[in-house]
């Protein structure tokens, strides 16, 4: 079993209403390599005469933002920031699910859910009581709910899509001891297990798999990119790939729509001047916080 490490952390920013705007003035406080550039690496999608949003996520998955803001009459250029990768424990994953029976089984995050369902299913698709940190990642079990035989049950999402509100609410039964696996981004921080564990829960973190930049960027969609009016990100990591690619680039002002307050956490200690981020975490409030952009810089 894996060992859960909790450490201090520091408290996020308070929640403010909806697409709520962060004015950060300070410059980047550092200085990145830049990304190598590749002219296959990334392309914008045929339709687009004039986009007004980047789109960032790992290709293959801006899908459902692109059509919400078409639905806005908004064109989006896709560059994508970040691509998933195997992390220590994924190999585990299967094995752990086959020897243990946990109360709880929770999944913050789409990709989370991808890699523990294949991994479900290779142990053959044991009975798993699962808690998932708002719809997004709730969507990523429709399909195997939907069948007659399903032993997997969605049973818990919390009243905001945060890892902390998620930790502060997760029931407990009574004073039983009560087991939680938590298969996570080798990046997350420690705000879930600890949480938890104050709560008394035993947990069990699993690295299932990690975040890293994208390796190639075409130099021509990059340029592109900068000049676009609204950066859209998803993680902290993405966060982190675009001050890497901008870092050379002295007045890059405009702005960034965060998916939430942990990714526009992030945003900020990287020193981004104009951040948007929706109070609940999701696509809806994604949507709004990229419009809210655009209306106030005159693009929408």
């Amino acid at each position: 079993m894996a060992q859960v490490s909790l450490f201090s952390l520091s408290s996020p920013f308070p929640a403010s209403a909806v697409s709520s705007r962060l004015r950060l003035n300070r410059p980047l406080p550092f200085q990145f390599g830049r990304i190598q550039a590749s002219s296959d690496a990334t392309s914008a999608s045929a339709s687009n005469s004039n986009p007004k949003v980047v789109v960032t996520r790992e290709r293959g998955k801006n899908g459902k933002l692109i059509k919400a803001l078409a639905k806005h009459r908004i064109d989006c250029l896709e560059l994508p920031l970040i691509q998933h990768a195997q992390g220590p424990d994924t190999d585990r994953l299967s094995s752990v699910l086959n020897d243990t029976i946990f109360d709880w089984i929770i999944i913050t995050s789409p990709e989370a859910g991808s890699v523990f369902l294949e991994a479900w299913k290779e142990a053959g698709t044991p009975n798993v009581r699962i808690g998932v940190v708002g719809a997004g990642t709730a969507s990523i079990f429709e399909e195997v709910i939907q069948s007659s035989k399903c032993s997997l049950d969605v049973a818990f999402s919390p009243s905001k899509a945060t890892g902390k509100i998620l930790a502060s609410e997760l029931p407990k039964n009574g004073n039983k001891k009560c087991t939680v696996l938590y298969p996570a981004s080798a990046k997350a921080s420690n705000e879930i297990e600890e949480g938890l564990s104050n709560r008394g829960f035993e947990v069990v973190r699993l690295n299932t798999y990690t975040t890293e930049p994208v390796h190639h960027v075409d130099q021509t969609v990059l340029k592109q990119a900068l000049s676009i009016p609204v950066v859209a990100v998803a993680s902290p990591s993405a966060v982190c790939s675009w001050v890497n690619l901008i870092s050379d680039t002295e007045q890059w002002s405009n702005s960034v729509a965060c998916i939430g307050e942990t990714t526009a956490s992030a945003a900020k200690r990287l020193g981004l001047k104009n951040v948007y981020y929706p109070t609940h975490p999701g696509l809806e409030g994604w949507v709004d916080s990229i419009l809210e952009a655009l209306r106030e810089h005159g693009h929408f």
